[in-house]
């Protein structure tokens, strides 16, 4: 489980392409700090698994099904990343519950700065506007953010200097794709409420 709370903005140094995946070799000097084969590290909010570990650089094998569904199939030598090691037992929640597993891609629509913060639109996939509401959390290339506006297809955030210096969003422009993952929480009330709703209707 994550928080996103990105720890660094790390590159992909090297990308090799398989029959059906991708191994990828991304440098992070922080998130690397004791890495292991077999630990987790989300990669612009996908959790990944380290296979091998050298230095300041790790490498994690990207399966069809997640290069799919995420934006990570984009990535290049020297694409920027934001990482993030999982939340240890014991540590704040600084942001919210991240899984680390991508519910679907938007698009950066627009960007508007201001003297202390930028507003950007985001495009949101139909199929996951039901769980986007204002002032509610949602994770942005890994980053846990808070919704300002929820519209009928798209959201928009507000950035603090902090967020733009220091992860993906202070570089991406209208185009670009975006990993989303939406509160869980919303998820779990929603099945919950709909077992309970299809109950009474029996």
């Amino acid at each position: 489980m994550f928080t996103g709370i990105v720890e660094e903005l790390g590159e992909v140094t090297a990308v090799e392409t398989l029959d059906d995946a991708c191994r990828f070799r991304l440098r992070g000097p922080v998130v690397t700090q004791g890495a292991k084969h077999g630990d987790s590290i989300a990669v612009n909010g996908v959790c990944l698994t380290v296979v091998d570990h050298e230095g300041d650089e790790f490498t994690a094998d990207v399966m069809a099904e997640t290069l799919n569904r995420s934006s990570l199939g984009a990535l290049q030598a020297g694409s920027r990343v934001n990482l993030e090691r999982p939340m240890a037992v014991g540590e704040r929640l600084g942001g919210h519950i991240v899984q680390g597993h991508v519910d679907g891609t938007g698009e950066i629509l627009e960007r508007k700065p201001s003297d202390n913060w930028e507003i950007v639109k985001i495009s949101l996939p139909a199929d996951l506007t039901r769980y986007v509401v204002e002032k509610g959390s949602i994770t942005v290339d890994g980053i846990s953010l808070t919704v300002v506006d929820a519209g009928p297809d798209y959201f928009t955030v507000s950035l603090i200097p902090t967020t733009l210096d220091l992860t993906t969003l202070g570089h991406k422009q209208p185009g670009d794709p975006v990993n989303l993952e939406v509160d869980v929480i919303a998820k779990y009330v929603e099945r919950m409420l709909g077992d309970r709703v299809q109950g009474a209707a029996k």
